[in-house]
């Protein structure tokens, strides 16, 4: 864990965690974490929103970002691969996220692509051993998109390998449950 995701952890962890956490408080802890799996997870722990591991169910829907846009910002030839995977992250029944995740998969090893297709693991968690770094693209507060209306705050983000290759484009929708008193 990096140091600020320590200090980010410290804050949070008065007891006094029946209180409602502020937006900001939310944001200043996913950007202390390369993965928002990770995040969600301490966050989960910190807040007493569940104990269990974050899970990512299958939604299946669309976003309405074409495929030749994702093509281009992951760098990929029109014959090549592209796989999206669009879940609903929870922690013990608490929905957290709805995420859309357009990625290489050539660029995933054969044992990731059979996790990402057929367990309900988180895409972070999966790809974890590769690395990654996650580069912000835009922050919006509420909902945009195709996001839930409960949405208090919308990322898109790009993860990169350490070689800079582009890995995954990622469009996160954060629930209001992570701001609720636990």
């Amino acid at each position: 864990m990096a140091f600020s995701a320590f200090l980010a952890g410290l804050a949070l962890a008065s007891p006094a965690t029946s209180e409602p956490a502020s937006l900001a408080e939310f944001e200043a802890h996913l950007a202390a974490y390369t993965s928002a799996t990770e995040a969600l997870q301490q966050w989960c722990h910190l807040r007493h929103i569940g104990e269990g591991p974050i899970r990512a169910g299958t939604v299946g829907a669309q976003s309405d970002d074409p495929p030749e846009k994702m093509r281009r910002i992951l760098r990929l030839g029109g014959d090549r691969p592209l796989a999206m995977r669009n879940v609903r992250l929870s922690c013990d029944g608490t929905v957290l996220s709805v995420a859309w995740n357009w990625y290489a998969p050539e660029r995933l090893t054969s044992a990731m692509n059979a996790a990402l297709r057929d367990s309900d693991v988180p895409f972070g968690k999966v790809v974890g051993p590769l690395h990654f770094r996650r580069e912000t693209l835009d922050v919006t507060p509420g909902p945009a998109e195709t996001c839930p209306r409960d949405t208090v705050s919308t990322h898109r983000s790009l993860l990169r390998l350490p070689d800079g290759a582009p890995l995954a484009y990622l469009i996160e929708c954060y629930a209001a449950a992570n701001l609720a008193p636990h």
